[in-house]
This record gives structure tokens, C-alpha cells and sequence, in this order.
């Protein structure tokens, strides 16, 4: 595909306080990767892709990451250990010390933006230190053609030095490393990090304060795609619950793979222009999209390659949290522009390393929004330090770092959107069946995909959901059968042949579910309260 995002205009930084900058405006893809080999910050992969070393940082900082308190924010963002104050004072004061240390550099400058449905697009500047940071900035954000770059009105700014350090004492960070949203000067300010991930983040941050707040529209971490029939299925998941496989079907178009918004006229739009997908035992057969995906103009973050540049990516030494960025155009199968209609089908999808939950269930209103507030994924044993076994792990809204609002005002309005549309909402376990990690075995990937094809296409539709087939604990309606699935595969509990064991693992799991829900008791209305777990019988 051509880049026709090059631009001959060239643009001045002083408006920004940088001043007496190079500045690279526009340069396409294979312009910024020449220039990173060049510059001794990156090497070709055999694949041709490029392949970098993001640093210090191999993954985002989410206590470092803060929100200017001022008069848009003080009284809408949901303030804590996740949306963290930041003065307003001190913010111009370290970006004053941030576009000086930039002043006399060459930098890097792209003009994109956000959403791909133009009446809810945000225009972005985007300000780095590194051309690999510009070109992912290129990958990942919607790209305008060269025409309409000549009039281009950038709304919010991205400014990204990451070899500016911090003085925590004196900046009012934490550490050297910060990123940083103002909604009033509409600037992202990252520095001390390279991780690039920051830089996506930020805007979808952004995002998830700004579409509920002033554009009634809900914002989504999550995948789409759309059927040949033009109906919309949703993909909510936590990292390494399938999100980016399982929307990614060949009989489907991918709409996008982790950030969307669904509009009042009922309408899914993706915020991005690219894929930023986990790498690690990345294969052709198991990930072919993703995995073909890597060539010249994707980005290859902390991998480890052999002298003929092939990438070996079971090698985590520097990072299990190995990755890939490319433009959405190197999926064969896409929606364009990325926009879908018609929502029917929502999949919550949850790795359960308990064995507990069924491998697909069908939830009431109540219950998806307790599930969504809930985002419930598990730890497994060996993926962290001290972890020997399964460990439950909570993300509200399937994406807590990045929801500036209280979880329970993004429930509310999935729920009316639930309520108004008639959409079904699935309940889908790519974990463990038959027991526990360490016991049992992960169900089949083949088993997963034919369980939402049927949703999809309506076969469960036709299927009974008998009371006694409902998960006594969870309260969860079970289909008793699902083509291509054998139909002792469909309960949980009949596949650990040991009664006592799965009733104790799933009452232990409930209690973990209720303890976390509590600090968001006080919020939810009662329709809510009723989607919880059953407690152990006394």
C-alpha cells in the first residue's frame, strides 16, 4: 500500500516552546526506519521489518501515569491509585523543562488522528524524540491523505522525549519516568520512557474521558469485526484471553483489535490506523494474520533475533511482553473505512485458570454489567515472580488503567446500550477446563472458535438453557449443546470428574469476585448487584 501521508510543507515548533529544532515532518514509514538503522537505534529483521530495543521500559508504568486536576477533571475523573492527581502548576513547569530539552534536537512530527468515523475525529500532533516513536505514531494512529494536511488543525499534542529524566523532588513525579494527560492545554506529555505503548495509551486515555463526557458515545477497549450479513460482534478481553486471535476470522472483517467507540446511532468506530499485538511463541499457524502482518513498516519491540535476523519468539529474556506494530492495512481481511454497524453479538472473554467457569455461557443485563465492572482474567503460575498458582486478577471494564471514569458510569451505559439494541452478551473461557492449571488442560482453540461461530451465525439461538443447566454458582446459563463441540466439553464442571474439588474452586473464586466488587458496591444499582456469584451455602 502506498504511504500517502508524506507532506513536502514544512512546520516551525516555537508555538510549542521548542525551539531551533530539526524538524522531520511527515517522513514516511521506510524514511523513519532507514533512519533508525542509521542512527545505530534499530536493526531490519529478516522479515524486513524493524526491530528495536524500547530501553529501560518494556511495558507501561501505570504509576506514573497521571491526570492534571483542574477544572475540567477534579470533579468527573474517578481520582485513586489508578487516575492519579497531578498539579496544574507543576505540569507547565516540567513541559516548559521537557520542549526545552527538545529545543536544538532533531525531532520527529507527525500530523494524524483518531476515530474513524469523522464526527467524533480527534486531530493529533504528534512530537518525538526518536523517529522509531514517529513511526509507530504512523502505525497506530488514523493516517490523513496529503491533501488534507495542508489545512490540518491539530486538536491535542503528543510530546514524547524518552531520554528526558525527571527530578521527582523538584517535578512532582514519582520516578523519572511520567506520563502525563491535561484535558485543558490538550497535551499528552510522556518522558523517561520508551515504551511506546505510553503513546497509544495516552490517547486512548484521553478518549475514554472525552467521548462519554461531551459525546455521549461509550468508549471501548476491545476488538470488532463484522460479518458478510453487516451485523457487528465486540471482543472485551484482558492480554492473553484471545482478543486479537479470535477477532481476527477469515470469514469476518476486522473492524480493529483494541480500542472502539459505540455511538447513539448505534455504530462501532475504531480509534486506530494499526495493530499493537503481543509476539511472544507467536507462529503462522496458531496467529497468521499477526504473523504475515510482520514485514517492512511493522515495528518489532524487545525481541531477540540470530545473525541472520530471524526472531526467535519464545526468547523472553528481555521481556515476556514482546510486541508488533503495524498498520491495519497489513491485515488482508479489514473493514474500510473501520467503522461497523449493527451490534449483536458482545464476547467478554476471560482466561480462567481455575477450571471454574463454563467455556461459554450466555449472560443476563444484570450479569454482563457485573462481568464488564468486574473484568476478571486469571495470573497463571510462572508468569510472574512468587506466583505458584492461579491467581485471580480484576480489570474494571476490561481495562481499568485506562478509564479516567468511574467503572460503573461506562457499565451503565453498556447496559442501556444492551437494553436498547437487544444484543447478545457471551461470556467466553479460552482458560482451563478439567481442572485447575497444573491439572487440567487449556480448552482446545478449535473448540472456542466453533463455540462463537455458532453465537454468531445463531445456533445457539435454537439450543435450550435449561434452569438445571444454569452454573449453580455463578448463576451462568449454559448451552446444553453447541455444533462441533462435544457436549461434556460445555460443563465446566462434568470435565473435572471430581464434584468436591470444582465446588471448592468455585466458591474460593465467587468469594475473590465479591471482594472485589465491594468498592464498587455502593455504585451499582440493583439489577447489577443481582449479576454477582453465589455465596458458599452455610
Amino acid at each position: 500500500m502506498v504511504d500517502h501521508t508524506q507532506a513536502s510543507k514544512t512546520i516551525s515548533l516555537e508555538q510549542y516552546g521548542i525551539k531551533n529544532a530539526k524538524v522531520q515532518y511527515q517522513l514516511s514509514s521506510e524514511e523513519l526506519q532507514n533512519i533508525t538503522i542509521e542512527k545505530g537505534q534499530g536493526v531490519e529483521a529478516s522479515s524486513g521489518a524493524l526491530a528495536v530495543n524500547t530501553g529501560e521500559f518494556t511495558g507501561r508504568s501505570p504509576q506514573d501515569r497521571f491526570i492534571v486536576k483542574d477544572d475540567i477533571t477534579k470533579d468527573r475523573v474517578w481520582w485513586g491509585n489508578i487516575n492519579i492527581p497531578f498539579d496544574s502548576d507543576a505540569f507547565a513547569k516540567l513541559y516548559d523543562k521537557v520542549v526545552g530539552y527538545l529545543s536544538e534536537k532533531e525531532v520527529f512530527v507527525r500530523d494524524c488522528y483518531a476515530c474513524a468515523d469523522e464526527n467524533y475525529r480527534l486531530n493529533i500532533r504528534v512530537i518525538n524524540e526518536y523517529p522509531w516513536s514517529n513511526m509507530f505514531a504512523y502505525n497506530m494512529f488514523l493516517r490523513p491523505e496529503t491533501s488534507e494536511l495542508e489545512n490540518f488543525s491539530p486538536e491535542w499534542t503528543i510530546v514524547n522525549a524518552p531520554g528526558f529524566m525527571a527530578n521527582p523532588e523538584v517535578d512532582g513525579t514519582r520516578q523519572h519516568n511520567f506520563a502525563i494527560l491535561d484535558f485543558t492545554r490538550k497535551i499528552a506529555l510522556i518522558g523517561g520512557t520508551g515504551y511506546t505503548g505510553e503513546i497509544k495509551k495516552g490517547i486512548f486515555s484521553a478518549l475514554n474521558f472525552i467521548l462519554p463526557v461531551f459525546k455521549n458515545t461509550l468508549p471501548m477497549h476491545c476488538s470488532a469485526n463484522v460479518g458478510e450479513d453487516g451485523d457487528t460482534a465486540i471482543f472485551f478481553g484482558l492480554s492473553g484471553t484471545g482478543k486479537t486471535t479470535l477477532s481476527a476470522d477469515p470469514s469476518r472483517k476486522l473492524i480493529g483489535d483494541d480500542e472502539h467507540g459505540w455511538t447513539n446511532e448505534n455504530t462501532v468506530f475504531n480509534f486506530e490506523g494499526g495493530c499493537y499485538a503481543k509476539a511472544i511463541n507467536l507462529t503462522e499457524e496458531n496467529e497468521p494474520d499477526i504473523y504475515r502482518a510482520i514485514k517492512k513498516g511493522a515495528i518489532l519491540e524487545n525481541v531477540i533475533m540470530d545473525e541472520n535476523g530471524v526472531v526467535d519468539f519464545t526468547d523472553t529474556s528481555i521481556t515476556q511482553n514482546t510486541r508488533v506494530s503495524y498498520p491495519i492495512f497489513h491485515i488482508d481481511n479489514i473493514q474500510v473505512p473501520s467503522i461497523g454497524q449493527n451490534p449483536k453479538n458482545i464476547f467478554f472473554l476471560t482466561a480462567d485458570a481455575f477450571g471454574v467457569l463454563p467455556p461459554i455461557s450466555k449472560l443476563t443485563p444484570g450479569q454482563a454489567a457485573y462481568h464488564f465492572i468486574s473484568g476478571y482474567t486469571a495470573k497463571v503460575a510462572g508468569t510472574e515472580a512468587g506466583i505458584d498458582e492461579p491467581v485471580p486478577s480484576f480489570s474494571a471494564c476490561f481495562g481499568a488503567p485506562f478509564m479516567p471514569l468511574h467503572p460503573t458510569k461506562y457499565a451503565e451505559m453498556l447496559s442501556a446500550k444492551m437494553k436498547e439494541t437487544g444484543v447478545n452478551v457471551w461470556l467466553v473461557n479460552t482458560g482451563w477446563t478439567g481442572g485447575p492449571y497444573g491439572v487440567g488442560s487449556r480448552i482446545k482453540l478449535k473448540y472456542t472458535r466453533a463455540m462463537i461461530s455458532a453465537a454468531l451465525n445463531g445456533d445457539l439461538d435454537e439450543v435450550s438453557y435449561e434452569t438445571y443447566h444454569s452454573h449453580s454458582v455463578f448463576g451462568l446459563l449454559q448451552p446444553r449443546h453447541c455444533p462441533g463441540v462435544p457436549s461434556e466439553v460445555l460443563s465446566s464442571r462434568r470435565t473435572w470428574d471430581n464434584d468436591e474439588g470444582y465446588y471448592k474452586a468455585a466458591y474460593k473464586l465467587s468469594e475473590s469476585f465479591r471482594a472485589n466488587f465491594k468498592k464498587f458496591e455502593e455504585f451499582a444499582n440493583d439489577e447489577i448487584l443481582a449479576g454477582a456469584p453465589n455465596l458458599k451455602p452455610e
